[in-house]
Parts: structure tokens; sequence; C-alpha cells
């Protein structure tokens, strides 16, 4: 299902310009327009999902997808030596500012925990 209104939907179908780093049938990922480390990647489905908290049984592919394409991202950006963090927001109170699921992955310097 798809959201009009949704940026991540008009991103995935283009219709809003973005730095597309990674795409495929499910999944389109782009860099933050507001990074918050050297590498800040967000991974979107496709598909509209609002939050976590809506994933069901029938999305298990779908999430298994977005963190291998993490973990693919951060060896092309060469930072999976080094390490990297990702994360998955979910709802207002924990900190989801676009209500589309998506991840982000951070890295290229050292991340402090918890963050600041």
């Amino acid at each position: 299902m798809k959201n009009d209104s949704c940026i991540f939907c008009k991103i995935a179908k283009k219709e809003v310009p973005s730095k597309i780093i990674f795409e495929n049938s499910d999944l389109v990922a782009f860099e933050d327009i507001s990074p918050q480390a050297p590498v800040h990647v967000v991974i979107i489905s496709k598909a509209h999902i609002e939050k976590l908290s809506d994933v069901t049984e029938k999305d298990i592919r779908l999430m298994g997808s977005m963190v291998l394409a993490a973990k693919d991202i951060a060896a092309d950006k060469g930072i999976s030596g080094s390490g990297y963090r990702v994360v998955m927001n979910c709802n207002k109170d924990g900190g989801q500012a676009v209500f589309h699921i998506h991840l982000h992955l951070l890295g290229g310097r050292k991340l402090n925990w918890p963050p600041g």
C-alpha cells in the first residue's frame, strides 16, 4: 500500500529528488539530507508500512532484506571493518519522524552510546 502524502513513498517513486545509492524491487537506500555521521544512509521499504509495530509475519523477508542491504551498503561505504550502527525508530516517543518504515545506517566515525 502506498501513501500519496508520504515523503518516503515519493522518494521511492522518484517524485522527490534524492541521492539514491541502492535500489532493488523491495527497497531504496539514499543519503540522509541531515546526516548525523559521515556515513548516514536511509534504507526504506517501497511498501508503505508506517512503523515497526505494524510489521507482521508476512514482512519477515522484507525486514531481512533491509538488514542485509545495510550490511552490504556498509561494506560498499568502507565502514564494515571499523563498525557502524543500524537504527530503526518506532513511533513518536521512539524518535520516528517519518511514518514509513526505514533503517538508518550510520558510521564513518566512533559513535557514542548513548547517542548524544
